[in-house]
Order: structure tokens, then sequence, then C-alpha cells
């Protein structure tokens, strides 16, 4: 699947937001405050993109995660249908010890392609 560049552009600013909100909370101990700060920052990101996007592997079902749960709907709800696999923050005890190498990963595709 191709992804026009403007939807590249905002999928990675998403990204970028997200590592960096968890980032201002690295050294602090606290990888529950780090891992929700990615997830609000990349949940309010998904959501301005003009897209009808469906969270197919995310942070886990709906009882355990309050956001960007699987079969969560992010988008305008306008725009191309896409399913969206996201880890806010992968590495959340590295960043609240202030080590090296987390990151914030998402990866998309159209409807019905992305296996779980």
């Amino acid at each position: 699947m191709i992804i026009k560049n403007g939807f590249v552009d905002l999928f990675v600013k998403t990204t970028s937001e997200a590592a960096y909100a968890s980032s201002l909370l690295k050294g602090k101990g606290d990888k529950i405050a780090a891992d929700q700060a990615a997830v609000d920052k990349m949940r309010l990101f998904l959501n301005n993109i003009p897209m009808k996007g469906k969270i197919v592997i995310g942070e886990g079902e709906m009882d355990e995660a309050p956001m960007l749960y699987i079969n969560e709907l992010v988008g305008t709800g306008i725009g191309e249908e896409l399913d969206i696999a996201v880890d806010p923050l992968e590495g959340t005890n590295l960043t609240a010890k202030n080590l090296p190498n987390a990151m914030s990963v998402l990866a998309v595709s159209k409807k019905d392609n992305l296996l779980h």
C-alpha cells in the first residue's frame, strides 16, 4: 500500500510527539506516567488525521487500556479506512530509568491488511 506523503508526515509527527511527551518523564522512575503521556499525545494526534482509522494492535483490550485499545476508532472519521498498530512507548522501564533505546511505534495499512 502506498500512503500519500501528507499522511506519512502526519504519522511521523504523531510518533515524534508521543516520544517527546514521554521523554519529559525520563529518569523519574514512573513508567506508567511516561507511557500515559505517550498514549495521550499519540491519541490526540491520531484523532486529527483525516482518516477512518481503527486500532488493530494497541495498548490492550478496552477494559485494560482506556485509550488506543484494540478496535478503538481514531481519526476524523472522514477519509480512507486504515488499520493501525501502535505502541506509543516501547521501553517504559528504559524511559523511567533514563536509559537509551525507548521508542514510539506506529504501523499503518489499508483496512483488513494488518493481522493481530
